[in-house]
């Protein structure tokens, strides 16, 4: 059997007998692996080390296209050594692979791979992590096919005179449609758009005031639990640590 060398990152881990994990791997290339890492919960196992979350690199592995693959070994590209010791950032990190896996699950592209790197690449360097946070969900939108409208009015699509962005009509709403929904700042409504079109991969600059932080958080997580279905255990515990912070 050929080895497979493939970029990817660990979004989660089983434990397998007394020794091994399986673990499933992101790539871009091949999508979701499951590939099992024999004896790596040995201490002196050379695989110990890069099998649990967030470890990211070219694996090399023993490929099955279906069923289990075996692990041979990692080359580490990023350890990410900034988040793996801040209790907030392995919080915030940790629902990202959650929210990255689910939505994998409806759009296997390998954009979403991509998405998730620079995301945490960006954490790793010290940018915003509730901003990233809410970029990365703005954009995985679009893999669930309920991207917001922003490029318009969301009733008459007019992209002209846009007073608000409202979650239960699914976007921007100009002054002509406005009905007694939430005015929204008008700092928010155009960084909402700005955000889901950005490269997360070419952010040098990212800083907003904490009020409009929690505009485009309460708009993203309204949208969210209007449309996605989606219900993630780390999402509620960022909730959580967000109310004791």
């Amino acid at each position: 059997m050929e080895i497979l060398k493939v970029e990817g990152i660990v979004i989660g881990d089983t434990n397998y007998s007394e020794s091994s994990k399986i673990l499933k791997i992101l790539t871009q290339e091949k999508g979701i692996i499951s590939a099992m890492s024999k004896g790596c919960r040995n201490l002196k196992s050379k695989l110990r080390g890069v099998s649990a979350p967030f470890s990211y690199g070219t694996f090399h592995l023993y490929y099955k296209s279906e069923g289990i693959s075996i692990l041979v070994g990692v080359d580490i590209k990023n350890s990410f050594h900034n988040i793996m010791t801040d209790i907030e950032k392995i919080s915030y990190a940790t629902y990202l692979l959650d929210l990255t896996e689910q939505v994998h699950k409806n759009s296997n592209e390998g954009t979403i791979f991509s998405l998730l790197i620079s995301t945490l690449e960006k954490i790793e360097e010290g940018y915003d992590i509730s901003i990233l946070t809410s970029i990365l969900e703005l954009k995985l939108l679009n893999f669930l096919g309920i991207r917001p409208v922003i490029d318009g009015c969301s009733i008459c699509g007019n992209d002209k005179k846009i007073v608000t962005i409202d979650p239960t009509n699914g976007g921007y709403i100009c002054q002509e449609c406005y009905h007694n929904q939430k005015i929204y700042n008008a700092k928010t409504i155009q960084l909402i758009r700005m955000f889901y079109y950005v490269d997360i991969s070419k952010i040098t600059k990212l800083e907003v005031k904490s009020e409009i932080k929690q505009e485009i958080n309460e708009f993203i997580e309204e949208y969210y639990d209007r449309y996605s279905g989606l219900y993630l255990k780390s999402k509620s515990f960022l909730k959580n640590l967000s109310k004791i912070g």
